[in-house]
């Protein structure tokens, strides 16, 4: 393993105080899910789209309670990598759910692109359908958003202030026309009562589906765990600040899956991928449809940019750690960026973009991370047994516990999930799980040593 203990090693510095914490945890959770899927989840269950986007919530909420015990002990970066590996100890099961966090930023900046692209079409008023024109736009996207990245672009916390306000501004805006709407007499709120099942499922399972992907939109709040060493104490203001941006995020949803169906049918709101569009138009005609469309853009672009970074550079530190073939991490001599790795992943998010559709992409990426989650929720119980030096946060037995049925359950066929979102995660990890035995033989039969994983070397 990696020493990461030595003097020389400098270490982040703590500049996140509660305030921009909140930002941030609102921030990553905010995005590409609720502006592009809601019209998906109406396709589910009708009028009640509210009730999917509040169950999500509900488990979301169980599995930070998982998070917050697990950051507040263990207050290091590695994230879920981490966790898996202080429970488990086995390197292997280490490597697919570290993997499987990379997968879901690949799938999630694969569904900003396409979601991007219906945007651009409605803000310049073009025609593209919803084939190859449209594909096209969103391959142009996803190589710029890699053009970015391989010039090295840094995250800031000033720059997720102003990319938080500006996604959050669009869903305010949302909110507000649905009440303007509504206090004008305008819109059917009779609608949010109004459950239609999808053709040939029973009304739990279409309720349990719409979940599973509406839980797209609650993911992020695990990101800032990895913010835990650049955090001002983090063990004391982690619990009450990721919970409140949970609950904030949680509420905006509701409110803006509310003001959706008040105001636009759950037909009309299931067709194509910018359903809050459609909202914004039926509620105030007026309004200038292209600032919302650059909204969305922006909002998305910058969830696309967020996860592609992410996957690059979790994909470089796998192959620093040598559990995949070393040359991913291969860094640019001047640019100072993993060149490999981003052509890597920018090659399977060009796949992802061509074969799978947008509903296909927010599934799988709601599936892997909800295996993710069920192990975390099982790490926390297992990792009572390793007592530390210092108070921390303690979940009551009972949520981690929930949680990890509840996520698990989600994740499984039985939640009535689409198969298409097995087929994708599956090619991702059979994928990552190839690239794993090249190496571990090469390792082994080659340069005689085995592979092992520092987690602390896995930023998420």
């Amino acid at each position: 393993m990696a020493d990461t203990g030595t003097l020389s090693e400098p270490t982040l510095k703590r500049v996140m105080g509660p305030g921009l914490l909140l930002l941030f945890v609102v921030g990553d959770i905010l995005g590409t899910g609720v502006y592009a899927l809601t019209g998906r989840v109406a396709s589910e269950v009708g009028g009640a789209v509210w009730l999917p986007f509040l169950i999500a919530f509900v488990v979301a909420l169980l599995t930070a309670f998982s998070y917050l015990e697990l950051v507040t002990k263990y207050p290091r970066a590695a994230g879920a990598a981490l966790y898996t590996h202080k429970a488990f100890g086995i390197h292997f099961l280490t490597f697919i759910v570290t993997f499987a966090v990379m997968c879901s930023g690949l799938t999630s900046a694969s569904s900003a692109s396409k979601a991007f692209a219906s945007n651009f079409a409605e803000a310049f008023d073009l025609t593209l359908g919803d084939g190859f024109a449209l594909t096209a736009v969103a391959l142009g996207f996803m190589t710029l958003v890699a053009l970015i990245n391989f010039r090295g672009v840094g995250e800031s916390v000033k720059l997720n202030v102003l990319l938080t306000c500006v996604e959050l501004s669009g869903l305010l805006i949302v909110i507000g026309i649905g009440a303007w709407a509504l206090g004008g007499g305008n819109g059917d709120l009779s609608r949010l009562t109004d459950f239609t099942a999808a053709e040939g499922e029973s009304a739990f399972f279409s309720v349990t589906a719409a979940t599973a992907l509406a839980f797209f939109a609650m993911v992020g709040f695990e990101d800032s765990v990895n913010m835990a060493e650049e955090t001002k104490d983090p063990v004391r203001i982690f619990p009450k600040v990721m919970l409140t941006g949970l609950c904030i995020t949680g509420v905006i949803y509701i409110l803006v899956s509310i003001s959706s169906v008040a105001l636009v049918a759950p037909a009309d709101l299931g067709e194509g991928d910018a359903p809050l569009l459609k909202v914004v138009e039926a509620g105030a005609a007026g309004f200038p449809l292209w600032i919302f469309a650059f909204i969305t853009m922006f909002a998305v672009a910058n969830s696309a940019l967020i996860n592609m970074l992410m996957a690059s550079r979790l994909l470089y530190g796998m192959a620093n750690e040598r559990v995949l073939p070393k040359v991913l991490g291969r860094v640019h001599r001047t640019r100072r960026t993993p060149w490999v790795g981003i052509l890597f992943t920018t090659a399977i998010a060009f796949g992802l973009i061509w074969f799978a559709d947008l509903t296909a992409l927010g599934g799988t990426t709601s599936l892997l991370l909800l295996c993710v989650f069920t192990v975390v929720n099982i790490a926390v119980l297992v990792l009572r047994r390793d007592p530390v030096d210092h108070e921390h946060f303690k979940a009551p037995t009972a949520i981690p516990v929930l949680g990890a049925v509840a996520c698990a359950y989600l994740a499984s066929p039985l939640s009535g999930r689409a198969a298409d979102d097995y087929r994708v995660a599956g090619v991702l990890l059979v994928i990552g799980v190839i690239l794993w035995l090249i190496t571990y033989l090469y390792n082994r039969n080659v340069r005689h040593e085995d592979t092992t994983i520092d987690p602390a070397n896995l930023k998420e």
